[in-house]
């Protein structure tokens, strides 16, 4: 009986893992914004919302091009 209590602890924290409730408090207000929210919104305000940004990336013509638009659109 004694060999059971000493794996207890273990099968308590495998029990509160497995559950999900992390342990602490969410911190207030909204999310910070990350820079992949920031391209998203700046293809958003050009009109191309639905590109897929990350495979234009890869060719530095097109992507450099696309930067260029987005600071003429941020610059006045």
């Amino acid at each position: 009986m004694g060999g059971s209590c000493s794996t207890c602890g273990e099968k308590q924290r495998f029990i509160q893992s497995f559950r999900g409730k992390p342990e602490g408090n969410r911190r207030l207000g909204r999310p910070r914004r990350r820079w992949e929210d920031n391209i998203n919104m700046n293809l958003q305000e050009l009109g191309c919302g639905v590109m897929d940004w990350i495979e234009l990336a890869q060719d530095r013509d097109r992507w450099r091009v696309l930067v260029k638009a987005v600071l003429n659109l941020l610059v006045p």
